[in-house]
């Protein structure tokens, strides 16, 4: 019912309001009282939250818009903040519905107490600690970092990200081996040391995440280039390493490119020489040599210059004389991209490949379409004309044209520039296809020893319901690490819908959180339902006081780049109604990480969740050049 104007109190009681609210309150409350069926399963906060999630979820059964405009002109305009106390909410409300209608408060539905409103929060602080480890100074949302190959060697990279502000290290187990993955272990435990700051150690297993398999060789092309400004401008030459043994360049510089050539030539050379070529687009190119060393010399260039096997070096000393020339041999093939327009069409094909990309003629007709390999034979098993598919999150999206047998045609509806090209181990979406597919895969039961045995916290890729949770608990008991923290990554539109249904199940385990990947969900949902879907999972992970970490795209090009643009900050600044926020890889990650923690930390001080917290104004903020800490 909705009132298109307040009653007044001396004229028109709120009867119907009162009778509504009151009807509403029972109804939630019932829904409460339902969840004891499993509460002697659990204790303590798990009980509380437990109640507490069944309530909202039976709240947000009903379209509560027209009652909350006319909470709001009574000036009762809590509704929207309920989450973590619902019952409380819901009876304070009542409460002062009756005193302004006049009635006496019914005593079944005591006001609330100042406890009833503080325990829902701290059961979150709870879980929240007990998950990441306590808070960091100054800020409530802790920050993970997802590493790169080069932290597995780089101490000061790790000791670096430590200080900007990274609580959680994520280290993701699609990719390396267990070798590879103790490296990275051994130098976080390192870094920890040496900085004094502690940091949970987050192992994403691969899940059932499809994937484009490899693609055919190619002879390899290595583009060099200069930093230029945005008018052309040269910031920095290109820098190339030259070196006899495919040993990797002296860690003091950065190289741009790392070339094995001829040592007999390479010994001619001397600061101040050139080197002549005609590169692989048969352009001319001069380098000029800055430093010539016993394992081989620096050269730098000022043009971006294309190199391939069969490119022949030219030395030209200072004094005029030119040295016999070589070539570069050894430079090994690279696997194929595909190149993808608005209207092509693919063949998805089973295996793991070789993709081959498509083929055409002089005049641009098509004569050979392109084949991607796709491991998964339940895709050729369920897929159907007219389902969508996505690839690369969501850059090239297509439909299905034709399914069944050893191929799937793809239609390519849309791509986010005019041209994009495909290539391995790229993500691939069919948001509406039903695939039954294990939580764990084959190389995930492989690695999930070693996993537990190290993590702090495990990822559980693409959670899609309850059975999940179930499957992944089972292995832990089994191990006897049912302590290790878990994270349920939201992934799917199959995981959203069954998000109550997973945190129920979650409920079970001593330790968990949710994710909210947006990368796959854009693809799988549209980058159009993302915000409204990202804001119904904090607010559901709220009600069951489940941690979520915000993932995907947080401060990309200032990671990527050196430089956020405006949206960026705006989401980051957004992200801190997560109580953890995930960063991507790039070269400016450890510049990211201090901007992050300096955000948080500003804004804390004016949001919490999903309520803003009104300070004195500040319309001219001070400015500063970087992140809190040193």
């Amino acid at each position: 019912m909705h009132f298109s104007a307040p009653p007044s109190p001396a004229t028109a009681p709120y009867d119907d309001l009162v009778l509504q609210f009151a009807a509403l309150y029972r109804d939630v409350q019932r829904a409460s009282e339902c969840a004891d069926v499993r509460l002697s399963d659990l204790a303590g906060g798990r009980r509380y939250s437990l109640e507490n999630l069944h309530a909202y979820l039976a709240l947000r059964a009903h379209d509560l818009r027209p009652m909350q405009q006319d909470l709001q002109r009574l000036g009762l305009a809590s509704l929207e903040h309920a989450e973590p106390h619902v019952l409380a909410t819901l009876q304070a409300i009542l409460t002062n519905l009756y005193l302004l209608d006049g009635q006496r408060p019914d005593p079944a539905t005591p006001p609330p107490s100042a406890e009833a409103f503080g325990a829902g929060p701290a059961v979150l602080i709870r879980n929240t600690d007990r998950l990441f480890g306590p808070p960091p100074e100054g800020r409530r949302a802790r920050i993970m970092i997802t590493l790169p190959d080069e932290a597995a060697e780089d101490r000061l990279l790790l000791q670096s990200l430590l200080k900007r502000g990274m609580d959680c290290a994520r280290i993701n187990c699609a990719y390396g081996d267990q070798a590879a993955w103790s490296r990275v272990i051994e130098q976080v435990r390192d870094a920890e040391s040496v900085t004094g700051r502690s940091c949970r150690l987050f192992m994403d297993l691969r899940g059932p995440k499809l994937r484009t398999g490899r693609m055919e060789l190619e002879p390899t092309v290595l583009k060099i280039r200069p930093q230029r400004a945005s008018d052309g401008r040269v910031l920095r030459p290109a820098r190339i390493w030259l070196t006899d043994s495919p040993q990797p360049q002296p860690e003091k510089f950065a190289a741009d490119a790392s070339l094995v050539l001829d040592g007999a030539w390479l010994r001619q050379a001397a600061s101040g020489d050139r080197i002549n070529l005609r590169d692989a687009r048969s352009s001319n190119r001069n380098w000029r040599v800055t430093e010539a060393t016993a394992d081989g010399c620096w050269a730098e260039s000022r043009k971006t210059t294309y190199v391939a096997n069969g490119t022949l070096f030219r030395l030209q000393h200072e004094k005029g004389q030119t040295a016999a020339q070589t070539g570069l041999e050894n430079l090994p093939p690279q696997e194929s991209r595909v190149a993808i327009r608005t209207g092509d069409f693919l063949y998805l094909v089973p295996g793991n490949g070789p993709g081959k990309p498509s083929v055409h003629d002089l005049a641009g007709e098509l004569l050979r379409p392109a084949t991607i390999p796709l491991d998964v034979p339940e895709v050729f098993r369920d897929a159907r004309v007219g389902e969508s598919v996505g690839f690369d999150d969501g850059r090239i999206t297509g439909v299905i044209e034709q399914a069944g047998g050893e191929q799937i045609k793809v239609r390519i509806r849309h791509t986010r520039r005019p041209l994009e090209r495909l290539s391995s181990d790229k993500g691939v979406n069919l948001p509406e296809t039903a695939l039954d597919l294990p939580a764990l895969g084959d190389e995930d039961l492989r690695d999930f020893e070693f996993v537990a045995r190290h993590a702090d916290i495990i990822g559980l890729s693409f959670t899609n319901g309850a059975a999940d949770v179930r499957f992944l608990h089972q292995h832990l008991r089994e191990l006897g690490r049912e302590d290790v923290g878990v994270i349920f990554k939201l992934e799917t539109r199959r995981g959203c819908a069954n998000l109550s249904a997973i945190l129920l199940e979650a409920m079970s385990l001593p330790n968990y959180g949710v994710m909210i990947a947006r990368g796959d969900l854009a693809a799988e949902c549209g980058f159009e339902g993302l915000a409204e879907l990202q804001e119904d999972i904090l607010r559901v992970c709220e009600a069951a006081h489940a941690p979520v970490t915000l993932a995907t795209g947080v401060l990309e090009g200032l990671a990527r780049r050196g430089h956020p643009v405006r949206a960026e900050i705006t989401d980051a600044a957004m992200a801190q109604r997560a109580e953890c926020v995930m960063l991507g890889k790039g070269s400016c990650i450890t510049q990211a990480v201090g901007t992050l923690d300096e955000l948080l930390c500003r804004v804390q001080q004016r949001e919490f969740k999903q309520r803003s917290l009104l300070g004195p104004l500040q319309l001219a903020p001070s400015r500063s050049a970087g992140g809190t800490r040193p």
